[in-house]
């Protein structure tokens, strides 16, 4: 029965229900779209935090990539650049270990903090090298702390200064025989 607006009830109840669900897809595909727009360099630093997350036994859920919050790209010559990324990870609603979703695809929870994440690490065209160590710092962001992002930085600045040093002094050395 229509109401004396001429609007069927029913569908008043229902618009609001379809909006929530319009607006939870769109954000998926826009958070979706944010780590697919990472250049090709910054998103095996973005994996490794994820899979160190989820092999971490006191994560429960799988986490996905939010956004960067600042992103610095080192180059020092013949391929090799120095990678400093600072994002947000953001706790979905799929427990670790399922396999019948993709993590991608898993709902966002909002009644748990943000993980805030700070990875380095050297590349080589554009592929992560295992020398020197790549480092993850991932931590609750409200738990962080502003001398926790100082060391954060402090230790990703002596990272590159120490391997490029070493490098430099090869190619001085090599080129005087």
């Amino acid at each position: 029965m229509a109401s004396p607006t001429g609007h069927h009830p029913t569908l008043l109840l229902l618009l609001p229900l379809l909006l929530l669900c319009a607006g939870a897809v769109l954000s998926s595909a826009d958070t979706r779209e944010a780590y697919d727009l990472l250049p090709d360099n910054q998103k095996p630093g973005v994996d490794l935090a994820l899979q160190q997350l989820n092999v971490h036994a006191g994560v429960h859920h799988h986490f996905r990539f939010l956004r960067s919050v600042y992103k610095s790209d080192m180059e020092s010559g013949f391929g090799v650049s120095y990678i400093y990324h600072h994002f947000y990870l953001k706790p979905t609603r799929c427990p670790k270990g399922s396999t019948n979703t993709s993590p991608q695809q898993c709902p966002f929870r909002n009644d748990r903090p943000l993980m805030d994440c700070g990875v380095c690490y050297k590349t080589v065209q554009d592929q992560m090298e295992a020398v020197p160590k790549p480092y993850v710092n991932c931590i609750q962001k409200p738990r962080l702390t502003e001398e926790m992002k100082a060391n954060r930085l402090d230790h990703c600045k002596k990272m590159a200064y120490n391997s490029g040093a070493p490098t430099l002094l090869s190619v001085s050395s090599g080129s005087s025989g």
